[in-house]
């Protein structure tokens, strides 16, 4: 170890606000092969299956927690109509996936299968309506059929095709992206959407809906503010209004231009710092939201959702260019474990997020192989699974007396140690980023108000950024057990070696 370290202070008896396990959540989209040969294989496929749902995909998920996915979109949602995807499959009509690829599809996985994939993966189902080609009435009636008991003919078109009771479903999405493919609108024109969609998804029994207005891309700060104004004026006497409960904001880490985003594999170590430069600025813009939004609700009862986020390369050569298929690789990693250090600073405001997306597509968790059924965990899975004990944990603040080590990359200051703390039933949950490619760093955790026992370390890390998994060699960015972890007068000393994602987990003494 070295023998300058970063001093790093955690009051471990002074818990903040509580890290909401949904900001662990998922997006799974009809895109490319993200359901159909990744969550769906149909009944008849020689993959085991429950009712055609992926069982080793189930597994694999249920194995970090997972807390909500959102679903059928994306642009998707907006050309989505729900009634197309219940009853017989065989009867269901098919239509063309304008958005991605152009394919046609065939309604197999509908209402019914994600209420089933939910039920299996134990996770909240978080709906997107179609705001943009849809109606108000076919979105109310999707509430209705999803979450009405008694008697009424949503419930009885229910029950026809085979459900009895309703499911319980909060989280409903007034639309996707309205400022672009969701119908290309002003921020006042949806709006005024948003207040008439919202007004007629009603809440039904016991079920009480969250709904999430489809809100700004990147720092378009004036789509906020304008959401904002529709649920209320200025000041500490803000009541927002009953018809939205959260509005959204998305944000894809894309070094390069739109038209050449980079490549997932191929990469110097000049990208990679550009990389992580774009994937630190998901702070800035989630602060910038905030601040806006503290205008209006200083009180934060409405809450911010970050529902697509993630890197974005050029889709793998010989693939379909709409289907947004790309590897993942040690990069994508630390890309991950920065974002959710700042999520969890957040977690005042910040009440979701959603990866983009869970299987095949973009930065996802899990890569299943077409030719020979192989399911393969991404680098990005690992952060995940390393972080779930961050979950409906109390934030522990850390701070940086000296600061932290940072590299200039082009006009920016690049800081390259990241962290961020929790406790939740009695253990303590330290994550430690070094996004350095060249040095080492070291960090001196002070511990006060409490000393940690039983403490064990884990490290993701491998001999290149570029390293990803395959079919055929799975694990070569995965999780290890990681010796250089020390105790020390004050606390704990952890060395991170350069390019790794460290967890430090203890047992308050």
């Amino acid at each position: 170890m070295t023998d300058q370290a970063v001093p790093a202070i955690i009051n471990l008896d002074v818990p903040g606000p509580v890290i909401s396990r949904h900001l662990y959540g998922h997006f799974a989209e009809h895109l490319g092969r993200c359901i159909y040969d990744g969550f769906y294989v149909g009944e008849d496929s020689d993959i085991p299956n429950a009712g055609g749902i992926r069982l080793d995909v189930v597994e694999a998920l249920r194995a970090l927690n997972i807390p909500n996915l959102r679903w059928p979109g994306g642009c998707f949602a907006d050309e989505y109509h729900w009634m197309d995807g219940i009853g017989p499959r065989d009867r269901r009509p098919a239509m063309v996936n304008t958005h991605w690829g152009n394919v046609e599809e065939n309604n197999h996985f509908g209402t019914h299968e994600f209420m089933a994939l939910c039920e299996l993966l134990g996770a909240e189902p978080y709906i997107s309506g179609n705001v943009g080609s849809g109606t108000v009435r076919e979105m109310s009636d999707w509430v209705e059929y999803l979450t009405r008991e008694g008697d009424s003919p949503m419930v009885r078109l229910r029950k026809a095709n085979g459900r009895e009771e309703p499911w319980r479903v909060r989280f409903w999405g007034l639309g996707n992206e309205a400022w672009g493919c969701g119908g290309h609108m002003s921020a006042e024109q949806y709006a005024a959407e948003a207040r008439r969609f919202g007004t007629y998804c009603r809440d039904h029994g016991e079920n009480k809906l969250y709904r999430i207005a489809a809100g700004a891309n990147s720092d378009d700060y004036a789509w906020t503010e304008t959401l904002m104004k529709q649920l209320g004026g200025l000041g500490c006497a803000y009541r927002p209004a009953a018809f939205m409960q959260a509005l959204s904001m998305h944000y894809y880490t894309i070094p390069g231009t739109w038209q050449d985003k980079g490549d997932a594999t191929v990469f110097d170590t000049g990208d990679y710092y550009r990389t992580m430069v774009q994937a630190a600025r998901v702070d800035e813009l989630i602060t910038g939201h905030s601040a806006v939004m503290d205008c209006y609700d200083p009180g934060r009862n409405v809450g911010l959702v970050l529902d697509e986020w993630g890197t974005w390369w050029n889709v793998e050569p010989g693939t379909n260019p709409g289907f947004l298929y790309q590897q993942n690789t040690l990069r994508d990693a630390l890309v991950a474990s920065v974002h959710f250090d700042v999520f969890h600073r957040h977690a005042d405001r910040l009440v979701m997020a959603n990866i983009a997306q869970t299987v095949n597509v973009l930065q996802a968790m899990i890569l299943t192989d077409p030719g020979s059924g192989a399911l393969v965990l991404t680098p990005t899975y690992h952060v995940f699974e390393m972080n779930k004990g961050h979950q409906d944990a109390a934030l522990l603040r850390i701070d940086l007396p000296a600061g932290v080590p940072d590299r200039a990359v082009e006009s920016v200051r690049l800081p390259t140690v990241s962290m961020s703390a929790s406790r939740k039933d009695g253990r303590v949950l330290i994550s430690l980023s070094n996004l350095d490619a060249a040095e080492t760093a070291d960090i001196e955790l002070d511990l006060r108000g409490g000393a940690l026992t039983d403490v064990r370390s884990r490290i993701l890390t491998s001999g290149g950024l570029q390293d990803h998994n395959t079919p055929e060699v799975p694990g070569i960015v995965a999780p290890r057990v990681h010796e250089q972890v020390k105790e020390t007068a004050s606390g704990l000393r952890v060395h991170l070696p350069v390019h790794s994602f460290v967890t430090v987990e203890g047992r308050l003494a």
